[in-house]
């Protein structure tokens, strides 16, 4: 019998290479509680920052306060505020000490960082919390998954100031169809 626990997608699942946990968040779920209420909504779209070598990565120049999270164990929200508007959604990967995570750049119907945290009314609050029900923001595997979902890499968006290599690194990973 499958229960809600069973389909959280916890710490285990999380800490493996960032590549590897980024592809097969496609097509599962993110999950948010507001006012009361489970929203369940289609992974589609996700980009990989890999460690202090990916100049793209935050933690490229080393630990600061405010990428610290990264350095931590992974299931952890890093939340950041982009162009003093936007916040921007990532889970922690990866062993202690590693900083990688996963930029959610999509779900089913809502493209956009941006527009996917107003979506979820995911803001600051949530940062550096453990995604799981009890903070009202986690992930799920999606029951009866169809194995054909089909995915395409591609370089990751906006990251031009990270120099040609970083920039064309096929790190972002989009449901297709």
């Amino acid at each position: 019998m499958n229960t809600d626990q069973e389909k959280i997608i916890g710490p285990e699942f999380l800490n493996r290479p960032v590549l590897t946990v980024a592809e097969e968040l496609i097509g599962n779920h993110i999950c948010r509680k507001i006012a009361g209420e489970v929203e369940r909504h289609i992974i589609t779209e996700v980009e990989a920052y890999d460690g202090q070598e990916d100049k793209a990565c935050h933690a490229h120049k080393g630990r600061t306060p405010r990428n610290t999270i990264m350095f931590g164990p992974a299931g952890n929200w890093y939340i950041y505020l982009c162009y003093g508007m936007h916040w921007l959604l990532n889970i922690v990967t990866g062993p202690e000490n590693y900083p990688a995570a996963i930029l959610f750049r999509g779900i089913k119907n809502t493209t956009g960082p941006g527009r996917l945290t107003k979506r979820l009314q995911i803001d600051k609050s949530q940062n550096e919390k453990t995604a799981s029900p009890q903070s009202g923001l986690w992930l799920e595997g999606a029951t009866g998954q169809s194995q054909s979902i089909q995915i395409e890499r591609t370089p990751r968006i906006g990251i031009g100031y990270a120099g040609k290599h970083w920039a064309n690194v096929p790190y972002r990973f989009v449901m297709k169809g």
